[in-house]
């Protein structure tokens, strides 16, 4: 099997492939990129870009959310709640990262099992609008058959505005924020839910998510 396919049957196994014909691919995404290294230009080449948009390279890994599964959370009562956005994403390393990751894990005595085989991360992040917040809901270290090695559900909501400007971190939300605001009517019409009969008549300016400042 190839890495293509493993990653494609691994993100289904996990939860984070899906395939939804309606929606907009990522074109003119607005963000601060950095250049690629040679060490990450491959990894780039294996992830499927018409599932996943590439926002970023550090030295250290590739950036990446998934734009065809980014979707609003739905109520128990089956209601979108236009306040909070899901934004599955995945993060692949270097052989350094990697072996940093590995090092971190032996220090605080956690299993290693496994980690011989780590490629990176899937995480969930979970945006709250109107409290102006971002949490990591769930992150999932990943081998090379894109299976689980690990789960962290520990992350706690992060104020945007308190992020650093010029951080990794706020460069890839502000990146998954200025798309969502691009592309908010599809990104509302592949949620699984329904709009209220209130929330249908908002305007697409008055929505939480085009109200939100971002960072």
């Amino acid at each position: 099997m190839n890495l293509h396919k493993k990653i494609c049957a691994g993100l289904v196994a996990a939860g984070l492939f899906f395939v939804i014909p309606q929606m907009t691919y990522a074109e003119d995404i607005e963000t601060d990129y950095t250049e690629e290294t040679d060490s990450l230009a491959d990894a780039q080449n294996n992830v499927p870009s018409s599932v996943y948009t590439w926002v970023l390279s550090t030295a250290r890994a590739n950036y990446y959310f998934n734009h065809q599964q980014i979707n609003y959370a739905v109520g128990e009562d089956g209601f979108i709640d236009l306040n909070t956005l899901i934004v599955p994403t995945i993060c692949i390393y270097d052989e350094i990262q990697k072996q940093d990751v590995i090092s971190k894990r032996r220090w605080n005595m956690q299993s290693l099992t496994g980690y011989d085989k780590l490629v990176g991360r899937a995480s969930y992040l979970q945006f709250k609008f109107k409290e102006g917040t971002v949490q990591v809901t769930e992150r999932i270290d990943l081998d090379d058959q894109w299976g689980t090695l690990d789960t962290d559900k520990s992350g706690k909501p992060v104020k945007l505005h308190e992020l650093k400007k010029n951080s990794v971190e706020c460069k890839f939300y502000r990146a998954i924020l200025f798309y969502a605001k691009k592309h908010n009517v599809q990104i509302i019409k592949h949620s699984w839910g329904k709009l209220s009969e209130r929330d249908k008549l908002l305007n697409q300016s008055d929505m939480p998510l085009m109200q939100l400042i971002v960072p």
